[in-house]
């Protein structure tokens, strides 16, 4: 396990298990913008044959076919993954709207951290990964 402020990662063996057994993938803060990595993430993922679901309360049109929903709780059935593209700050209310929504794990970007949203995260036993990039933990575990 890592620490990164004051909260520890899950290890190598349970990020690459989460890595390969999710199937769903809520990505938070979808752009439509082709440089923007939270695009690039939801294509990779699309292309591993994994499910997107784009969440952004401004978007009015879908990203890459993925459907698209104002906030988590709005997504009908199971989310595996949060994925976070959002600036720190505003990670605790989707903490909670991932834990009213049933999800699995909280994903936060590199450069995203909240260790008191993913300390409730964890107590509501949800899976916290923070201040890393799901591809590159993808092409590191994994090996692409």
């Amino acid at each position: 396990m890592s620490q990164t402020e004051g909260v520890l990662n899950p290890g190598d063996e349970r990020v690459r298990e989460i890595l390969s057994t999710m199937r769903r993938v809520a990505v938070v803060g979808i752009s439509p913008k082709e440089d923007r990595a939270s695009r690039g993430i939801a294509r990779f993922l699309q292309g591993r044959g994994l499910e997107v679901l784009g969440v952004n309360p401004v978007l009015t049109e879908p990203v890459l076919s993925a459907p698209l929903y104002a906030t988590l709780q709005d997504i009908p059935g199971t989310i595996d993954v949060v994925d976070i593209f959002r600036r720190s700050e505003a990670v605790p209310p989707i903490v909670d709207d991932a834990i009213a929504a049933g999800a699995k794990v909280i994903w936060m970007q590199e450069g995203v951290m909240h260790s008191e949203a993913a300390a409730k995260a964890v107590r509501a036993g949800l899976d916290v990964v923070m201040d890393r990039c799901l591809y590159k933990e993808w092409l590191r575990l994994l090996n692409g």
